[in-house]
């Protein structure tokens, strides 16, 4: 097992040690691949729904889940306070190379070292919540951690497409009394295999709904092409 295979795989291509692609495989019997070099993309290069959370940051901002640092970089250059923070070793270690000045190596529910304008959580970042019972106090923690007039910024996916439909326009999902958007995932690389971890994937509804009860306004931004959109939460009495 490797707890950091992700930071070692961001290590190999910044280092060209031969970097090979993350398999992952997930519970709903997904296969997919994750070539590194997206993680090290230029800001053309990114989705709409990226670009478009990157020109709402403002003021000081963490991103967290920062993996290579490729938002953090180019909000650097933008000239915002950026903080990098990530879980993996290896991503840190990724981000201070390539010349981010402020890097933060932590579980983002160990981390309370400061308030922020922005908390960035792009490519699923909510998804570190884990489950859909976390999530509420997921939220609660992120907004400890933002000014009055501060904003979360975050993307996620209706995963409910993955689901065969009835004849009615409904969906099967399986009645295992989990929430249809919590996966669980293991990812593979040169032969090394993670142990299963857990990710959330948020429906819109179910995130307004969640945030709402613990005085979080929260706002679609953007929907994208394949039921994926990017919300923003702010405190309701700021507005």
């Amino acid at each position: 097992m490797n707890d950091d295979l992700l930071g070692e795989a961001v290590l190999d291509f910044l280092n060209k040690n031969g970097p090979e692609n993350i398999k992952t495989y997930s519970s709903l019997n997904e296969k997919d691949e994750l070539p590194i070099a997206y993680l090290f993309r230029k800001y053309r290069e990114m989705p709409l729904i990226e670009k478009k959370a990157l020109q709402l940051c403002y003021g000081k901002v963490l991103d967290i889940g920062c993996g290579a640092g490729s938002h953090s970089i180019y909000l650097q250059k933008k000239g915002l306070d950026v903080t990098a923070l990530d879980s993996s070793l290896g991503a840190t270690k990724v981000c201070w190379a390539r010349g981010i000045k402020k890097v933060v190596h932590s579980p983002i529910l160990d981390y309370s070292g400061s308030k922020f304008d922005t908390l960035l959580l792009l490519m699923n970042g909510i998804g570190l919540a884990e489950t859909l019972g976390n999530l509420s106090e997921f939220l609660m923690h992120l907004k400890g951690l933002i000014h009055n007039k501060g904003q979360i910024l975050l993307d996620s996916s209706d995963i409910i497409y993955m689901f065969d439909k009835d004849e009615d326009g409904g969906y099967w999902v399986p009645n295992n009394g989990a929430y249809y958007g919590e996966v669980e995932f293991t990812m593979t690389y040169k032969g090394i295999t993670t142990a299963a971890f857990p990710w959330l994937y948020i429906d819109f509804n179910r995130l307004k709904e969640v945030a709402s009860l613990i005085g979080l306004d929260c706002e679609m931004i953007v929907v994208g092409d394949h039921y994926d959109y990017l919300a923003r939460l702010r405190l309701f009495d700021t507005i």
